[in-house]
């Protein structure tokens, strides 16, 4: 049996096992993401993200992230945030500006920095990409939604009842018009303009937050005018402010990210 370190970390609740690549190698990621996710019989977590070397030379590190369930993802805002944090926390660099290698691309990770704690982290999540289909689905009655990509698939649906989450959130996740299946956003604008979010995550199901889907409901709230280029995603696990900027028109994903705790754990 090989012993291996992991750090345990969340965005906003929305918790992963970090482990460092560089030093420890994990053969099958996708049946680790299983087993140690497990609540009750594993380590408990949305998944496994492993942080490596950049096999390109304009990236300084690496992110593979794989859902609960074993699925790789393309990309997580709140998982980009925490390696910010791990990196520079942890002593792997002395840069606030970090470039790191995913599989949507390489995001920029600008840092806050405050007596040697990072404060916030800021992600240059890149240029959304949209589709005109809207696709309509029954849920309490008939609610259309619209699809984001963020590097990865996301179908935001405006709704009175977020709380509809727990109904349809597995069904859409497979529903026919998404072949490699979808991120599902239930939102509802609230009163001081805040976007209330609750998020089913492909791979993981419920989760405290998304990072790339706070980016995808911010965007979907801009492009339906319910919302200007800046929005506060509310989430279960905390608050993500959303920049859709017109300069470049990247979208930025600011918010904390936290320590929960280091293991040892036998593979």
């Amino acid at each position: 049996m090989t012993k291996i370190r992991f750090t345990k970390m969340h965005g906003c609740g929305n918790d992963y096992i970090y482990v460092d690549a560089t030093r420890y190698t994990i053969p099958n990621p996708s049946e680790a993401a299983r087993q140690w996710s497990n609540r009750h019989k594993g380590i408990g977590s949305d998944g496994l993200v492993l942080i490596g070397v950049s096999t390109v030379p304009e990236a300084d590190f690496s992110m593979r992230i794989f859902n609960a369930d074993g699925s790789e993802a393309m990309m997580c805002g709140n998982a980009a945030r925490c390696i910010g944090k791990y990196l520079y926390e942890r002593g792997m660099t002395t840069k606030t500006e970090i470039l790191l290698l995913t599989l949507s691309g390489i995001k920029r990770l600008s840092l806050l920095v405050d007596d040697g704690e990072v404060k916030s982290v800021t992600v240059d999540m890149l240029e959304p990409a949209l589709e005109d289909e809207r696709l309509f689905v029954p849920t309490r009655g008939l609610t259309e939604g619209i699809f984001v990509s963020m590097g990865n698939p996301h179908y935001v649906i405006f709704t009175d009842d977020v709380d509809q989450v727990n109904e349809t959130g597995a069904k859409l996740e497979y529903h026919p018009a998404f072949p490699e299946r979808c991120n599902i956003e239930f939102a509802k604008v609230l009163a001081d303009g805040s976007i209330r979010t609750r998020v089913w995550e492909r791979g993981s199901g419920i989760t405290q937050a998304c990072g790339t889907g706070a980016c995808a409901t911010a965007v979907a709230a801009a492009i339906s005018q319910r919302a200007g280029r800046q929005s506060d995603i509310v989430m279960d696990g905390g608050t993500l402010h959303i920049e859709w900027r017109e300069s470049n028109n990247h979208v930025y994903l600011t918010g904390p990210a936290a320590f929960v705790c280091d293991g040892e754990i036998e593979l």
